[in-house]
């Protein structure tokens, strides 16, 4: 085993020292481009593809993950993420490509060992353990325990003391994801975003250093959401490094340091959320012709809706859009059209047609 060098422990006492929420040191170690090196990188990617068939699923030349930092993988549906996260964390074998992880190279390493490194996911669909207790789920997140090889299983007095560590430390992690109440009921009588905070903390029984989430707002109740962004941040407060698959582009922009565009497996662009918002290969990644609508502002989407409707190429606003009924759509046609002050609005004789039978001709004489 190698002594670490008196410049590495200077490094390490200095990064222990740092306030990461506060830390305004650049992230790029030269020029913002796509596959740009990092100042601090804590996974480095080189040509990592992935195919099925005849479509190349993952693309991706050269990547590195700032360390202590929070990273968006954004990008359109089948544009590769999730299939890069399988690969990352050895849920998928690649065509080609080779990866490191702390300077460690776990390209082909099985996903177990790569959690026990300390590099863990979660999942857009929660694989919570829905027939065990919440506290049951929490100690299987825990690692190298003593009572999980069959020799040693019997033997209480070999594994009990470190299952009461496990347990102190489970508690610990419920208390803060206010879960706590819920450790002795069944993991599937939670609700989804409950499922989701299981999940996130029962990845951090294993002390991770590199935290990947895959959609951690997906299904979600919008009661849940500020409370699953308020522990993302303190992961990256506690000094641990995030990656996260995420679609709402809003809290992309607010809880984001760097963000990575894929698109048709390829990243295509990265940066400071505020900037990658603005670039160009990005809106066009989204919104193809669409190029003046700022994605991380709600009256730029509302616009590109309006610009949606009034496209002929698009369905939106259509009856096939499958959203809006071609009855609704004439309703409102007939609204914008009435002189001001009658809008929406009928007299108090006039019936309702919406709610009126059908008559036949010879009745409405």
């Amino acid at each position: 085993m190698s002594i670490p060098s008196e410049e590495s422990r200077d490094e390490t006492r200095r990064s222990e020292e740092i306030d990461y929420m506060t830390d305004t040191r650049p992230i790029a170690a030269g020029e913002i481009a796509p596959g740009c090196k990092k100042r601090d990188p804590i996974v480095v990617a080189e040509n990592v593809t992935r195919s099925f068939g005849g479509i190349n699923a993952v693309d991706v030349q050269y990547l590195e993950i700032p360390r202590h930092k929070i990273t968006a993988l954004i990008g359109p549906n089948g544009a590769g993420k999730t299939t890069l996260f399988n690969l990352l964390t050895g849920f998928d074998t690649p065509n080609s490509g080779t990866w490191q992880f702390e300077g460690n190279n776990i390209a082909g390493v099985s996903s177990y060992k790569v959690a026990r490194m300390g590099m863990v996911r979660t999942f857009q669909l929660t694989k919570v353990m829905g027939k065990l207790t919440v506290m049951e789920n929490m100690r299987l997140g825990a690692s190298n325990q003593s009572g999980e090889r069959l020799s040693k299983a019997l033997f209480k007095g070999i594994w009990g003391g470190q299952e009461k560590t496990i347990t102190q430390q489970a508690n610990g992690l419920l208390e803060k994801f206010k879960l706590d109440a819920k450790r002795d009921d069944y993991a599937a009588s939670l609700s989804g975003g409950q499922r989701k905070l299981l999940e996130m903390a029962r990845s951090l029984m294993v002390r991770p250093k590199l935290v990947m989430l895959d959609e951690p707002m997906a299904g979600v109740n919008p009661a849940l959401t500020q409370s699953l962004l308020d522990h993302i941040k303190n992961l990256k407060a506690e000094g641990m490094t995030v990656l996260f698959v995420e679609h709402d582009m809003n809290m992309v922009r607010h809880i984001a340091d760097w963000v990575v565009v894929m698109a048709e497996g390829k990243i295509v662009a990265e940066g400071p959320p505020a900037e990658v918002m603005k670039n160009p290969a990005v809106i066009d990644a989204y919104l193809g012709a669409h190029h003046d609508v700022d994605l991380g502002d709600a009256e730029g989407i509302k616009e590109l809706a309006a610009e949606l409707v009034a496209d002929e190429e698009s369905i939106v606003g259509t009856e096939n859009a499958g959203i809006i009924s071609a009855d609704i759509l004439a309703t409102e046609a007939e609204e914008e059209a009435a002189p001001n002050g009658t809008r929406g609005r009928r007299s108090a004789g006039e019936p309702n047609r919406a709610e009126e039978p059908n008559r036949t001709e010879k009745e409405t004489e």
